[in-house]
């Protein structure tokens, strides 16, 4: 019997074949924390009976059902794979590196059409009973991810969903040992593609992958239910770069409004070989919004330069990311 608390909560995971059909999680998060609910919407009929001082509860329905929330977590070496192929869209096998036990995955920004998951979710009760709330259809909506001075890479994935199943048994949780990736090993770049090097005074970057998606696809014959989203607007990719002013680097490339590669990594220890444990996310154009400097005391002068990312016409947005996961 698991803790009558959060400390017995657990959340799997496992890629769907079909949008909004049941598949049993094989993959387990540790996830600080979760907002996943099913959000319904009702009618309730007004009619008219002599006498009659309330709606009667008989004549309230559910005319639909659908998911939505977020998970925020830890960025880990291991276990990352299915949120990233949800998120970034194109299918991935892992590729062996050499003969060792590195894999690296390669997400490519492409359509999420076909990607959704199935996320279970076991929430205790005091008594130490855990419940199982299955949400059925999720599609990743956004995801941000975050790293700063003495703190761990953070991502937070929002979804919308189909349906929520309470039918399904609760899987048993199992977990890989993992560590997370942290500001120990994070490293900034930017300039031409490819050729990037080191960009001093970083103290804190973000970066939110937003895919926008028609979320109302309800038809007749659907039972209250959706239909998969379909993407609707074209991608933003937008973050922040905190810093000390140590050159005029990116106050020069905010006057401009020239674009820049920027590649924002996480190197670990090493697997084999050459092959180390790596998350890294590779912008291929990127230009300043806003952030010029101002000195507001007497304190070192800190500008944050707010950025976009753009198509530079051959290099898609893509997320790195090297473990010994052999699959997703």
């Amino acid at each position: 019997m698991a803790i009558g608390s959060g400390l017995g909560a657990q959340l799997g995971i496992a890629a769907e074949s079909t949008y909004g059909t049941f598949v049993a999680p094989t993959k387990f998060l540790e996830f600080t924390k979760e907002s996943l609910a099913l959000k319904k919407t009702t009618a309730q009929s007004t009619g008219i009976a002599s006498g009659r001082l309330m709606a009667l509860s008989a004549r309230r329905v559910v005319t639909r059902k659908e998911v939505s929330g977020s998970i925020d977590l830890e960025v880990t070496n291991k276990g990352q794979g299915l949120l990233l192929q949800a998120l970034m869209g194109t299918s991935v096998t892992p590729v062996q590196q050499g003969a060792t036990a590195a894999y690296l995955q390669t997400h490519t920004l492409a359509d999420t059409a076909g990607k959704s998951l199935t996320v279970q979710k076991g929430v205790p009760l005091t008594s130490g009973t855990v419940t199982d709330k299955t949400f059925l259809g999720c599609k990743v909506t956004s995801a941000e991810f975050s790293c700063e001075v003495g703190g761990m890479l953070t991502a937070t994935y929002e979804f919308d969903g189909k349906d929520c199943d309470e039918t399904q048994t609760l899987a048993a949780a199992s977990y890989s040992n993992m560590s997370p990736f942290h500001f120990g090993q994070m490293a900034v770049k930017s300039g031409t593609f490819g050729a990037e090097t080191a960009l001093d005074g970083i103290r804190k970057v973000s970066v939110k992958i937003e895919r926008p998606q028609d979320t109302e696809r309800f038809y007749a014959n659907q039972a209250a239910l959706k239909k998969e989203p379909i993407t609707n607007d074209l991608v933003r990719i937008t973050g922040t770069l905190e810093t000390d002013y140590v050159s005029t680097a990116l106050d020069d490339l905010h006057t401009s409004d020239a674009a820049t590669s920027l590649v924002w990594e996480f190197v670990g220890p090493n697997i084999a070989s050459t092959y180390f444990e790596t998350f890294r996310i590779t912008l291929a154009a990127v230009k300043l919004d806003e952030g010029p400097p101002v000195v507001d005391g007497y304190g070192v002068v800190k500008p944050t330069f707010n950025f976009t990312a753009l198509y530079d016409g051959a290099n898609l947005p893509k997320i790195e990311y090297i473990s010994t996961d052999t699959a997703l």
